[in-house]
């Protein structure tokens, strides 16, 4: 598979999947949907509810929102664990060419996200004195975790039309059993069945506006 990178509106780097037909970001802007869906909707709004953030990402894909968190966390002062799954990780000819070190302020952001990449499989490592980073090859449908392992989730998975069974209520109910009280999930999607699904599984689900190009997102949280 050769997956195809082109330039967003926001000046950002992404990729195109011609198998599935599908981009890794909105071509609006890789680096502002990201940061509106997961760092602002999600690691911001909840950052002063946990002394760490535990977070989990389904679908680390490019890296960004793991740069993008780990660049946050370094602004603010923040601890965080950093746990992602990608069962089709992206190969060192593309990521090495990925501009998104340009957004960031932490120090040396280029080789602390291509060490992200290189980092060894089912292993915790710390990127930095505040960040740690654990990556899986396993999908969500597979990988088995313990309750209360996580108190954010980035639900970052290709879209319901693409990969549906990723966004079932099954799935859905098991990231809510491994998830801390007053944890949050937050996406990109907001299509009805997914968050019917999502309130199925127990979460309290609102919509809220969505970044550029998509009127909503969905934000959803575990209560009790």
């Amino acid at each position: 598979m050769a997956l195809e990178l082109f330039k967003t509106d926001d000046g950002s780097d992404s990729l195109f999947n011609p198998v599935l037909g599908e981009v890794y970001h909105s071509r609006h802007g890789a680096v502002n949907e990201s940061k509106h869906v997961f760092i602002k909707a999600g690691l911001e709004y909840l950052s002063d509810r946990f002394e760490t953030i535990k977070i989990l990402e389904i679908g680390f894909g490019t890296g960004l929102n793991t740069l993008l968190t780990l660049d946050y966390c370094y602004c603010h002062n923040i601890k965080a664990r950093y746990f992602t799954l990608e069962p089709f990780p992206v190969k060192s000819e593309i990521y090495s060419k990925l501009n998104y070190h340009k957004f960031c302020k932490v120090p040396d952001s280029q080789i602390l996200f291509e060490s992200m990449h290189q980092a060894p499989w089912n292993k915790e490592v710390w990127i930095n004195d505040q960040f740690s980073f654990y990556k899986s090859m396993l999908g969500v449908e597979e990988e088995k975790f313990q309750p209360d392992s996580f108190n954010l989730v980035y639900f970052d998975a290709f879209a319901p039309d693409i990969q549906p069974e990723l966004w079932s209520e099954a799935i859905f109910t098991s990231i809510y059993q491994c998830m801390e009280e007053k944890g949050v999930l937050v996406t990109y999607a907001a299509k009805g069945q997914v968050r019917r699904n999502m309130q199925g599984a127990g979460f309290s689900v609102e919509r809220i506006p969505g970044p550029v190009g998509k009127r909503e997102m969905l934000r959803a949280l575990k209560e009790k």
